[in-house]
């Protein structure tokens, strides 16, 4: 049986579709074409988006997406259907089907939801978990952390040059992006900024705000058992889940919403559709005496 793993970061962050600086071409040789310089080449917002849409793109090929019509994909769009846009980005969702306890949410706006993760939290911390990888898109994370990955992997052969010609990404250079980027670390101020916008997007939004401390409570749970080794190298720089949970409980109580969390019922299943038979009224004729 597959262990599952936490892996809690954005792959792509960074927002504002602005007009492309370069043509984005993705073909099958040459995946794209990002304008670039040794030191410092232009990188916009839009460049961003273009490649993280790229990545995503090969992934949801590589795995195994949900249907429109799976109970997991059902839950996702009744939860965080109505939370598709933010003051400059715009949100689509899809559901991985594996075990591993994961979210990512990248730069063109893609949120993708582990059903690992959607099988042991309810539909309050599930919006507290994604909230927090929204945060990391709205507060434009990972651009530096794409930038470092596209330089690293796209322009090796390019390093000592100092021209502005246009590097093309391959598919092997843009599932190394991917690896790379996914495996990149946050400072924990990041980290805790994200964890306040998850607070503020459950607030604002009249969400119950404690979920995110009981979310966290389940992570720090998790972390003490057989994944811990893995979640130690993966979570090196992010502050500790128990943490975490003190954090969020804090912000409760000085808004004085506080109240201990309790996890309500988990439902992966689709809706069972109920039908409603109409009652038949028997027709008596009286009797002549």
């Amino acid at each position: 049986m597959k262990k599952k793993f936490i892996v809690f970061g954005v792959l792509l962050t960074a927002l504002s579709f602005t007009k492309m600086t370069a043509q984005i071409n993705f073909g099958e040789k040459a995946l794209g074409a990002v304008q670039k310089g040794v030191a410092g080449f232009t990188f916009s917002n839009a460049d961003a988006a273009a490649l993280s849409k790229a990545a995503v793109d090969k992934m949801d090929a590589e795995h195994e997406v949900a249907s429109a019509t799976d109970p997991y994909t059902l839950r996702l769009n009744r939860v965080f259907g109505k939370h598709t846009k933010g003051e400059d980005y715009t949100l689509n969702y899809k559901v991985y089907k594996l075990k591993e306890v994961n979210a990512f949410a990248t730069a063109d706006g893609s949120v993708r939801v582990y059903t690992g993760l959607m099988d042991i939290m309810d539909d309050n911390e599930l919006l507290a978990v994604i909230g927090h990888e929204i945060g990391h898109v709205a507060n434009h994370d990972s651009q530096d952390a794409i930038k470092a990955a596209y330089k690293k992997e796209a322009l090796m052969d390019a390093a000592a040059s100092q021209s502005t010609s246009i590097a093309t990404v391959t598919d092997s250079q843009l599932g190394k992006i991917g690896s790379s980027i996914i495996d990149s670390k946050f400072s924990r101020k990041q980290e805790a900024d994200a964890d306040l916008f998850s607070y503020n997007f459950l607030k604002s939004n009249k969400y119950n705000v404690n979920a995110e401390e009981s979310a966290f409570r389940i992570l720090a749970k998790m972390s003490e058992g057989s994944e811990a080794t893995f979640i130690d190298k993966m979570m090196s720089s992010h502050p500790d889940s128990k943490q975490r949970a003190e954090d969020a409980k804090k912000r409760a109580e000085k808004d004085g919403l506080y109240k201990p969390y309790v996890q309500q019922k988990i439902v992966n299943t689709a809706p069972v559709k109920t039908t409603t038979k109409k009652a038949t009224v028997k027709k008596t004729t009286a009797k002549k005496k």
